[in-house]
């Protein structure tokens, strides 16, 4: 299983990726802004979702559709 960004580069475990668009977190009322850096990825067992941490939020899952390799 490989998991994709927006542009088709592979992400790993440990990578950094970007923000391509802003993003409004369910259940709260913070929005990601297009251009944050998110550090330290997780890969799921579903390769369209990442898991990570960004803004105090802990264990947010993210769409790869979302992100760009940093």
């Amino acid at each position: 299983m490989e998991v994709r960004d927006s542009n088709g580069t592979v992400l790993a475990d440990g990578d950094n990726v970007t923000l391509i668009k802003d993003l409004k977190v369910k259940g709260t009322s913070v929005t990601l802004k297009r251009g944050t850096l998110i550090k330290g990825i997780r890969l799921t067992g579903n390769e369209d979702e990442i898991e990570c941490r960004a803004e105090k939020i802990k264990d947010l899952v993210l769409r790869t559709e979302f992100l760009k390799k940093a």
